[in-house]
Formats: structure tokens, C-alpha cells, sequence
């Protein structure tokens, strides 16, 4: 039976006619919104705002229905609505194709926990009539409901409350409550061994499947833990992952689920899509109000270890200093071209002082061509006055050489460098060959505080505090902040090589005292105040 009536048809019906035809039409409207829960919020709810990260969350959870894998977990920063759309619409989404499922929702509190369960019987309450999906006479409480087709919904906090309850959907949401809860080895088991001990224990053979949607907080936090133990779909293993950061990185984390290229931002619910200024200024807000770790976990998806890293996180915040007045002696900027396995490349820069520390002054490091960077390289030297461009002369020298004059040609012919500036010079380089080698000195020349930094650079900070010795390629930021220190001092490219402790925050009382220079944290802690 056709449910498109024309004028014509509808004065020649009568009433039970008419509404037979509308209700067949409104069945069907209904059963179009289930293509899909992003699809079936933005029908039934007129408020509910549709970004594309939404649509790739909500395609990964009809993937999950169909059963093409059983395991998913979803990565994004916070407030972008992976939560409202995973936990609360996702669950009832699946109740409506399946009635007689039984869901678990969890989350590090029960008060988190039922705000989702809340949700969810607020959907079948208002909406449940249209998919023959309703409340069991009698189920009042707000975190525990079943429902008339034998289904249900139970929402509480990790570690409690699912014994007795037979589970098909499994949500496990924000199941770290913050960075100090993630940190505590002793947090960490408590939701890994409730995770193995008593919720795998609940799942149903006949149908079930786990998302986990959550901040990242620490490389062995819920997802990392199963990742470690079961691994990725694409390798092999067993879970999906949609990993959606603030800025796009492909060539660090692998083709973006969106399509998007090196430095695209993530769209944000309350933020038109096509704005692309506002989304990147909305992310460079965040990134400016977040240490260099919460930043790159949180927003990134890309949890560092604390502790293993040439540098410490305790000094580099220690050698920031934007306030002490210092002349420069000779300025520099260094490159270090895209490659060995990355796409980054590498242009610092910085300046010798008259207090004989080299200070970082600029971070130009991007995903860039052999164009780009050498082209950033210029307008960098151009607007610091620097009189030299370090490059490194181990590999490739005579393309760098050529690329950079190349640049500097280009940019004097359309004008943006006047023609009557002298290029810098260009100095190759030859730092040690092996990548422990080339850094180990550097964060020596740090420790003794012959570096600064005049200011804070979060990617920097760390590519510096993150990597590890073991590493086989070091990020371009660290290759070109090395070049530059080697060609501003050279000694530092010669003599032994010392393991740079690292050092804890300066005990009070120490900051602006003088002292000798030294390799200890005390020592460093005295000097930097003057």
C-alpha cells in the first residue's frame, strides 16, 4: 500500500482511510530514522546537532550491530558529544532493533552512570511508542528498568553492581575519573580487574559487544590495557578503534578516520562546521590552556609515559623563561628536512646570548614538502634578523642547500622579502650519527642550564619528555633543536657523553640564589633565577 496521498486521494477517503494511510507513513518515517543513532537523534530530537565525527562514531556503532566486530572503542577530546551519542542514544538505538537485549551502562561514578541510564528511559518514555519499545509496568528505578519485550538497562559505576544482570551491550564511559585517578597503579587494576573479573562474566553468547568510549589518560589507562592484551582490528586483534584527535596527524596516527589532512581540526557540536578559523581557534585555545601532556593525551588521543625520557618534564618546565632580559649574540634557525619514516619536518629557532645560552625562540615544525619547510625556514630567519640557517650535513645536504636558496629567491620575486635583504648564510651541520647519540648531549647542555626556552612550546616540550632512548627515529623537533645547539655551541657536539639525570622541582628557598654551574637538579634550581 502506497503512503503518498495527493490531494485528490485524501477527499475521497474516509477518516479510518486517513489515518490508516498517515499511520503506515509515520511506521515508515520511523523506520528510516533507524539507519543509523545519529540518524535517530537528529529525527527524533530537532535540538541534536550533527558534525561529520558524529556520523563516523555512529557508522563504527551500526558496524557493531551487524557484527563485523564486537569490540569498538571511541577516542575524541572531551565535550565533542561522543558520550551522549555512545551512551545514551546508542543504547536506545539498539533497543528499538532489539527489544529483548539487556544493556549495561558504566562510568566511574554512579551519578555519571545514571545521568546516562536517565537519558535512555527518557528516549523510551517520549519516543519508545513508534518501535513498539516500552517500560515494564513497575520498573521505576532510574538506574535499573526492564522493559516489555524482556530487555533492560542497569547504569552503574565501575566496579559494582552488574551481578545477576545478564548483559548483551556492554558501554563503558569515561572509565577514569581524571589524570590523578588514571595515574594510581592502584586505580588502573581496580577497573582492569573488574573489567575481566565481572564484567566479561555478564556477556551473553548468544549476542554481545563492548564500546568503550573515553579521554585518554595514560598509556596503560582501560583501552590501553585492552589493546595491550587483545590488540587492533587491522592487525589482527579484536577491537575497532575510531581515534578522532583535535588536530588531525595522520602521519603520526594513520589515516583519519574523517579524511583529514596534517593540521585539520576536529569539528565541535557548537561550532558551524564549515568554520574552520573558529575550530582551529577553539583547539589553539585549548592547547594554550593545557600542560604539554594533557594536551597531547587528552586532546590527541596520545598518552606519554611519565618517566624513561631523556628529559624530564620537570625541567623543561624549569628552563622556560620569557621575563630575563638577554642580547642576542648571534641568531639561527634550524632545519631538519621531513623523512627517516616521518613527515615532519623540523625548523627551530633560537639565539646564542650574552649569558652564553642558547635560548629557543620559534617553533616552525609542521608536516611540510621540501618547498614548505624551506620556505618556512626563510620567513623565519627574514623576521628574527637570523644570519644563519643551520642544516643538518649528514644526509642530503646539497638538496637542502638548494631548496632553501630556491625559497629565498621565490619569496624576494613575489615580494615578501625585500630584494635588497641578504639571504643568511648556511652552515652544514655533522652532528653524531646515532639518534641517542645526536640527543643524549643536548639534554646534557640542558641540565647544566646552558638552554632555555623563552616560553612555552607544547609540541616541543613533548617530543623532548616523551621520547625514548629505545626510539629507532627521533621527531623532527628534537633533530632540529639539537642542530641548532650544536651549530651555536659547537663543543657540545664534542667529548664524552654523560647520562643527564633528571632532576625534580627546585626545592623552595633555591630559585635566585648564584651558584657554580652544575648537572644536578639543586644546582639548576639555583641558577635559574638569575
Amino acid at each position: 500500500m502506497s503512503t503518498t496521498l495527493t490531494a485528490d486521494e485524501l477527499a475521497h477517503l474516509d477518516d479510518a482511510e486517513v489515518y490508516q494511510r498517515l499511520a503506515a507513513a509515520k511506521k515508515a518515517m520511523a523506520r528510516d530514522l533507524l539507519c543509523d543513532p545519529v540518524t535517530l537523534a537528529r529525527g527524533l530530537e530537532r535540538v541534536y546537532r550533527v558534525r561529520p565525527h558524529l556520523r563516523v562514531i555512529a557508522d563504527a556503532l551500526v558496524g557493531l550491530e551487524r557484527g563485523e566486530y564486537d569490540r569498538l572503542m571511541v577516542w575524541t577530546p572531551s565535550q565533542v558529544g561522543k558520550s551522549s551519542l555512545a551512551a545514551e542514544w546508542f543504547p536506545f538505538w539498539w533497543l528499538c532493533l532489539h527489544g529483548e537485549d539487556r544493556v549495561a551502562v558504566t562510568s566511574y561514578s554512579d551519578d555519571l552512570a545514571m545521568r546516562r541510564g536517565k537519558a535512555i528511559r527518557r528516549y523510551i518514555t517520549n519516543y519508545g511508542d513508534e518501535y513498539d519499545l516500552a517500560l515494564l509496568a513497575g520498573s521505576a528505578a532510574a538506574q535499573d528498568y526492564d522493559t516489555t519485550k524482556g530487555g533492560g538497562v542497569r547504569s552503574v559505576s565501575i566496579g559494582s553492581g552488574l551481578t545477576g544482570f545478564d548483559v548483551n551491550v556492554l558501554v563503558v564511559d569515561d572509565p577514569h575519573k581524571d589524570r590523578a585517578d588514571a595515574e594510581s597503579p592502584r586505580q588502573r587494576e581496580h577497573v582492569h580487574d573488574w573489567y575481566s573479573s565481572a564484567a566479561l562474566k555478564r556477556l551473553q553468547p548468544d549476542r554481545n559487544a563492548v564500546v568503550a568510549i573515553q579521554t585518554r589518560w595514560h598509556p596503560d589507562d582501560f583501552c590501553g590495557r585492552r589493546l595491550e592484551e587483545e590488540g587492533r582490528l587491522e592487525d589482527g586483534g579484536r577491537w575497532k578503534v575510531v581515534h578522532l584527535p583535535a588536530i588531525a596527524n595522520p602521519s603520526k596516527f594513520g589515516p583519519d578516520p574523517l579524511g583529514r589532512e596534517d593540521g585539520d581540526p576536529l569539528p565541535h557540536p557548537k561550532i558551524r562546521t564549515k568554520n574552520r578559523r573558529a575550530l582551529l581557534a577553539w583547539w589553539a585555545d585549548v592547547k594554550a590552556t593545557s600542560s604539554v601532556r594533557d594536551w597531547h593525551s587528552m586532546a590527541q588521543g596520545d598518552p606519554q609515559p611519565a618517566e624513561g625520557a631523556l628529559v624530564s618534564r620537570d625541567l623543561l618546565r624549569l628552563i622556560r623563561d620569557g621575563v630575563t632580559a638577554v642580547e642576542p649574540q648571534k641568531i639561527a634557525v634550524s632545519v631538519d628536512p621531513s623523512g627517516g619514516g616521518r613527515d615532519t619536518a623540523g625548523v627551530i629557532g633560537g639565539f646564542l646570548g650574552s649569558d652564553n645560552r642558547v635560548w629557543i625562540t620559534h617553533d616552525r615544525s609542521a608536516a611540510m614538502s621540501s618547498a614548505e619547510w624551506s620556505t618556512a625556514a626563510c620567513l623565519l630567519a627574514h623576521e628574527t634578523n637570523a644570519s644563519i640557517i643551520y642544516v643538518e650535513g649528514n644526509f642530503g645536504r646539497d638538496m637542502c642547500v638548494l631548496a632553501i636558496r630556491t625559497s629565498w629567491e621565490a619569496l624576494q620575486r613575489e615580494d615578501v622579502i625585500p630584494k635588497n635583504v641578504l639571504m643568511p648564510g648556511i652552515d652544514m651541520v655533522f652532528a653524531k650519527q646515532g639518534k641517542l647519540l645526536r640527543a643524549e648531549p643536548v639534554a646534557q647542555q640542558m641540565v647544566q642550564d646552558h638552554v632555555r626556552l623563552r616560553g612555552m612550546f607544547t609540541d616541543l616540550e613533548n617530543e623532548w619528555a616523551t621520547w625514548q632512548p629505545t626510539d629507532p627515529n627521533s621527531p623532527g623537533r628534537i633533530d632540529a633543536s639539537c642542530i641548532l645547539v650544536y651549530g651555536l655551541i659547537p663543543e657540545a657536539n664534542k667529548g664524552a657523553i654523560i647520562r643527564a639525570p633528571l632532576p625534580t622541582a627546585p626545592q623552595p628557598g633555591q630559585i635566585g640564589r648564584a651558584g657554580p654551574a652544575s648537572v644536578t637538579a639543586a644546582a639548576y634550581g639555583r641558577r635559574i633565577g638569575k
